[in-house]
């Protein structure tokens, strides 16, 4: 059944190898066990139940929160030439029977139902022949999880319904706390547990401390400008800052829109399949956005606040970058959100677990160790080594003894009877002329103006530091002021010292209206071109079919595309994300496309003949095919690719070291029999017995022979 697995993979999806894990959960489906799934976003959580539901004699129910979620994924499997369709309170009664009627003749292999619609959808699923039940976005299940959905809960039904059935639950973000809530509340059955890897190496992390608004908003914009025509997300905590940055982007001539829980239902669906569908560069949006963005191609996501929690954070920014190219992430943090969130937290149900696990996003921001390694740490994986790929890594932080400066301010703290907050402290110790300073007569103590050498910033991120390493707390049931702790009263004694680290020091340009035309992209080399115009393409076949750009062909597709020029069907299929099915649609024009492109413009920057000479070259230096795949950045099957077309071209390349002779005479009989050169005929008369990229070097072999 993996054997077969493998070929659905590559015939319907467009991918040689499975990710890490997914192997194995799809056998744990095939073998009817109840499977739990933790996988980060992008990690591939869809195909471990969508390959299943391909070799499965029947129908695969998958139970998904948002009703644009199913609409993304229906509209992606029917492209891939898969039956499957939903059910919502979005349909007529007269397309409900039509997907019903499907699903009786066994015309459906995914059937994708709401939560709200399951209760009411119990008679009607008896009369399928259900296989296979796929929970996603199962966190929402548990009241532990960040994003609680009561209408989860009636989910532990289905277990009482269909005992036979296997359930897999799926979710991006869950603790170990969560993971057992899961499992109980579903009634899941001694299930088999997976826990992928949640580092996500593609996703640069940053956070920027103590910027006031102003600054913040050019920063963004000159952000943005510097990354033209890609798609972006940024999140705020209130509708209103949403519709304030929103309309400041359009301002600065950035194709932007607002999205929140305010808005109606027909305004919040347009803004949603606007950006879905490249209409909209970027959008504005509370947390209220995101769980239905199925969107690959989001470059960068902005918190322009700080999170409520980690989990939260981590699902936001895994919306960027899906497809696996770079992609940018930043989170601004000011002491205003801590009060904002603090509050949030306090009035809320489960008071105690949201304030620690906003102390823990706090903690990450304030931070001056590898970001991702605390991230990925919270979830329970061990991750060692430092990732270079975070502002901490680039940057690192500097120490310095800053027991005078705590002093400082502690001394002024208790000389004000730890009576005032974070802005009135700093205020004294600039020595400010504020009239609430004055009327306090906070001018005549000490330690006014002790600090006046140091910017309020500075101050601020200074404070920021105390309150994480303990020396203040803030009282929160007094006003939100500062009180010093046992270990402040020890350093401002002499008895400790304080370890600080210096702030990070930024100069932001003033951002000014900049006209439309001097903003427009400028195409410099023969590969931008090529991107562009294939992009073009994909649009095209978008806008006619009426699907998200992405469901076509991803970025990443596009990107190897323009990398490898494929002129042909099999070195077309070779390019990850590719399957028979879209090759048969798409391919044609696409093919076509390119080799017009090479015709006029050569190939570019980098011709075929250099990106196999730097193949050859590495495997010369006894790297393994393995190891020029990572070490390019290119597919394995890419690899191979070259390996067969450089034999062929009569480069001194042993074959036989990875594919054998038997193996090549069988691959001679079937390319006989089936009078095809297309791997997927080949691979199919040997039912799977010799893996694809054999398959295409014996064919090497034998067009050199």
């Amino acid at each position: 059944m993996i054997t077969a697995a493998q070929s659905v993979l590559k015939e319907y999806f467009g991918y040689d190898e499975f990710r890490p894990l997914q192997r194995n959960i799809i056998q744990s489906i095939l073998d009817k066990k109840d499977t739990l799934v933790l996988m980060p976003t992008g990690g591939g959580k869809s195909i471990c139940f969508q390959v299943p539901a391909l070799l499965l004699d029947g129908l695969c129910v998958v139970i998904s929160p948002l009703i644009s979620l199913m609409k993304d994924q229906v509209d992606a499997l029917r492209i891939n030439g898969i039956g499957a369709a939903y059910l919502n309170s979005s349909q007529s009664f007269e397309e409900e029977e039509v997907v019903i009627e499907d699903c009786i003749n066994g015309n459906i292999k995914l059937l994708y139902l709401s939560p709200e619609k399951l209760k009411s959808s119990i008679p009607m699923l008896g009369r399928f022949n259900i296989q296979l039940l796929a929970i996603d976005e199962a966190h929402c299940i548990s009241s532990w999880g960040h994003d609680f959905r009561p209408e989860y809960t009636q989910l532990s039904i289905l277990k009482e319904r269909f005992s036979d059935v296997p359930i897999v639950a799926l979710t991006a973000t869950a603790d170990r706390v969560t993971r057992k809530d899961i499992i109980r509340q579903l009634n899941l059955h001694k299930p088999a547990t997976f826990v992928a890897s949640f580092d996500r190496p593609n996703l640069n992390l940053e956070v920027k401390t103590g910027i006031k608004t102003r600054q913040k908003d050019q920063e963004i914009v000159q952000f943005i400008h510097s990354k033209p025509n890609q798609s972006g997300i940024i999140y705020c905590l209130s509708r209103k800052t949403t519709e304030e940055l929103a309309e400041k982007l359009r301002e600065h001539q950035v194709n932007a829109a607002a999205y929140h829980a305010g808005m109606s239902a027909d305004d919040r669906n347009e803004t949603q399949e606007d950006f879905i569908n490249d209409r909209v560069q970027v959008v504005c949006a509370t947390v209220a956005f995101g769980m239905g963005i199925d969107k690959s191609n989001v470059r960068w996501v902005i918190h322009y606040n700080l999170p409520k929690n980690i989990e939260g954070y981590y699902q936001e920014i895994g919306r960027a970058g899906r497809d696996g190219l770079e992609s940018e992430t930043i989170l601004y943090y000011n002491l205003v959100d801590i009060v904002l969130l603090t509050q949030f937290a306090e009035q809320s149900q489960q008071r105690e677990l949201n304030l620690e696990k906003l102390k823990r996003i706090q903690q990450f921001a304030e931070a001056d160790i590898c970001r991702r390694k605390i991230l990925i740490n919270y979830f329970g994986e061990n991750f060692e080594d430092s990732c270079g790929n975070c502002d901490v890594c680039k940057n690192p932080r500097k120490h310095f003894d800053g027991t005078l400066l705590v002093q400082k301010a502690l001394s002024a703290l208790l000389r004000m009877n730890e009576s005032v907050g974070i802005t009135m402290l700093i205020d004294v110790l600039r020595g400010s002329h504020k009239a609430e300073v004055l009327e306090k007569g906070f001018d005549k103590i000490k330690t006014y103006g002790a600090g006046s050498d140091l910017s309020f910033n500075h101050w601020q991120q200074f404070i920021m530091q105390m309150l994480n390493l303990g020396i203040i707390e803030m009282a929160y049931d007094e006003g939100f002021s500062l009180k010093s702790t046992e270990l402040g009263k020890e350093i401002l004694f002499g008895k400790k010292t304080a370890d600080l680290v210096y702030p990070v020091v930024r100069e932001v340009k003033k951002t000014q209206t900049i006209p439309l035309d001097d903003i427009t992209p400028v195409v410099e080399t023969t590969d931008d071109k090529l991107f562009e115009a294939l992009r073009r393409l994909r649009r095209e076949f978008a806008e006619k079919e009426k699907v998200p750009a992405y469901s076509i062909f991803t970025d990443a597709s596009l990107r190897q595309m323009v990398a490898e020029k494929p002129q042909t069907e099999n070195a077309l299929l070779s390019i990850s994300g590719i399957g028979q099915r879209k090759m048969e649609k798409y391919g044609t024009q696409f093919i076509e496309l390119i080799t017009n492109h090479i015709n006029r413009n050569g190939s570019g920057s980098r011709t075929k003949g250099d990106t196999f000479k730097e193949t050859l070259y590495l495997l010369n230096k006894n790297f393994t095919p393995e190891e020029v795949a990572a070490n390019r950045k290119l597919s394995l099957q890419t690899v191979f690719s070259h390996i067969s077309a450089l034999y062929i071209k009569g480069d001194n390349i042993d074959l036989l070291q990875f594919v054998s002779l038997d193996e090549i005479e069988r691959v001679r009989l079937a390319h006989k029999a089936t009078g095809s050169d297309k791997l997927k005929d080949i691979f199919d008369f040997l039912r799977g017995e010799v893996e694809y990229h054999k398959i295409r070097l014996a064919l090497g072999w034998i067009e050199r022979k």
